[in-house]
């Protein structure tokens, strides 16, 4: 359906890279008018593109049943080179240090801490707003669980890969703690049944629809 006066439900949005997560609310606020409430279900970091859902009206108090659900990533790496943030934005450092052969990729129960450069809260400051202001942290460690990790292409210093994986996933952290390697590209595909190949700005998904959906994929 499309977008109408008062509606509620999500947004499938394909967001490119070089905007943040809150730009894309903020043009979808603007374009449906004060008043109504607007939010998203996890934050993708402006370099990364992919699947951003868009909550509109109601849809906004199921916020954390979204971010729950299991996200799937294409991600491509370069080897040989360290990141500050663990992608393209940050310092980059050439180490030299490419490995050759298969790499061990981890699945199923993983501990990993945040980049430093994330939105975690620390004290209840933002990690990445820390790290800009020069303040050294420790980052906690957590739990995630990788249901997929599989390399799909390999080139000189670089190699692609899918992940599939649980709710509060650092796929930067993953590629970093393969080696000396940093994220170059990062696209998410996929959050529960939501697709990137169905992202459309301008239709409505509704809020009862979403509803089955999440059901299905929390099964």
């Amino acid at each position: 359906m499309s977008i109408a006066t008062g509606a509620d439900g999500l947004l499938l949005y394909d967001k490119p890279a070089g905007i943040t997560s809150h730009d894309v609310v903020a043009i979808v606020r603007r374009r449906l008018g004060r008043g109504v409430k607007v939010g998203h279900a996890g934050t993708l970091d402006p370099f990364a593109t992919g699947l951003l859902v868009v909550l509109v009206g109601r849809a906004t108090k199921i916020q954390r049943f979204v971010m729950e659900l299991p996200k799937r990533y294409e991600v491509t790496a370069r080897f040989g080179a360290v990141s500050t943030t663990g992608d393209p934005e940050g310092e980059i450092t050439l180490t030299g240090r490419v490995p050759s052969g298969d790499l061990p990729l981890p699945t199923g129960s993983v501990r990993q801490r945040p980049p430093a450069h994330s939105a975690v809260k620390i004290h209840g400051q933002r990690a990445y707003k820390l790290a800009r202001a020069g303040v050294s942290v420790e980052m906690p460690e957590r739990e995630v669980t990788v249901h997929r990790f599989q390399e799909t292409a390999r080139a000189g210093d670089m190699r692609s890969f899918v992940i599939e994986c649980s709710s509060g996933t650092y796929v930067r952290s993953l590629i970093a703690d393969l080696g000396d390697a940093y994220c170059t590209q990062l696209r998410r595909t996929r959050i529960g049944d939501f697709d990137v190949a169905d992202a459309d700005p301008e239709r409505l998904l509704p809020l009862e629809q979403a509803l089955v959906q999440i059901a299905q994929a929390r099964r």
